[in-house]
């Protein structure tokens, strides 16, 4: 079974013209009077309409479960940042637990106000030290949180 397309998925367009073979994020779901799904998919600098059937889906949103299995293996990855300065070393697993505990009952102000407190101390952590291997792990975590935040909230 064709799975179904929803907001925040990844799709490829699959109808000939200028959009051809591109890449968009559904940003909305609607329906045309007869009842057709139509989907607002965001291609770079703009907005465009397609129906359902000129779209394949490439990625889904991350879950519920996939976000917080990404808050878990940063914390794992946290341990392993040796320049973070002493507060810092105490608040940035903090904040990442809040944020675990925040995301099932979906309060979009405390999950978005300790996300940003974590990005910013994981920025700044980066610039003393962006050599690490571990960056590109956090980072691609980091981007599915971000990723769920901004199309689940």
């Amino acid at each position: 079974m064709k799975e179904k397309i929803e907001k925040g998925d990844i799709v490829l367009i699959n109808k000939s013209g200028e959009y051809q073979n591109k890449l968009g994020e559904v940003i909305e779901i609607d329906y045309n009077i007869f009842f057709v799904k139509i989907v607002i998919v965001k291609l770079s600098n703009q907005e465009e309409a397609f129906e359902e059937k000129d779209l394949q889906l490439q990625t889904k949103k991350p879950t519920i479960e996939e976000v917080i299995a990404s808050v878990e293996k940063i914390i794992e990855l946290v341990e392993y940042i040796y320049h973070l300065p002493t507060k810092e070393k105490v608040e940035l697993p903090n904040r990442l637990k809040y944020l675990k505990l925040d995301i099932p009952k979906l309060d979009k102000q405390l999950i978005i106000k300790n996300f940003e407190s974590i990005d910013k101390i994981l920025v700044s952590t980066r610039e003393a030290d962006s050599s690490a291997t571990f960056w590109q792990e956090i980072d691609s975590n980091f981007e599915k949180i971000s990723w769920w935040i901004r199309t689940s909230l």
